[in-house]
């Protein structure tokens, strides 16, 4: 937490009690995929004076600074998670129950090598999600699994 307390403080924005309080609930939820609704049922169970809005500025300015990464995981959402700067992962999403597994990068490393020098190009960033049913949606649909 305290690495990214620091990153707010020498921005050009305030860490006020409030963004210290939500970026406190997002540290210790970093292994989730948080909406911001679901980030502010959180925050309000500690902290009930803090509203929506404020989570949703403050999720705003946490990615503009780099701090969380916001994802489109075609659940209707945007989701949040605390940014891991050269860790790239990927995404198995169950599309019955919503369900998200992080993948880490692998063999991913030497596709990117081979497509910059095969397009002159050079990759920056990537974000790659599968979608599908997980093993547990599967053996609910299908018990003799």
């Amino acid at each position: 937490m305290r690495e990214t307390t620091e990153k707010v403080e020498s921005s050009k924005y305030k860490l006020t009690r409030q963004r210290r309080e939500i970026i406190a609930i997002v540290v210790r939820y970093h292994d989730r995929h948080l909406s911001a609704e679901e980030l502010y049922l959180l925050v309000n169970r500690e902290h009930p004076e803090i509203g929506l809005a404020t989570v949703y500025r403050t999720l705003d300015m946490l990615v503009e600074l780099g701090v969380v990464a916001k994802h489109d995981l075609g659940d209707g959402r945007a989701r949040y998670e605390l940014s891991s700067p050269g860790r790239h992962h990927h995404h198995l999403i169950c599309h019955e129950c919503g369900r998200i597994i992080e993948l880490q990068e692998g063999s991913l490393h030497q596709m990117e090598r081979k497509l910059e020098g095969e397009h002159d190009f050079t990759i920056t960033d990537h974000r790659l999600e599968f979608y599908g049913v997980c093993g547990e949606c599967h053996r609910q649909q299908d018990p003799q699994k």
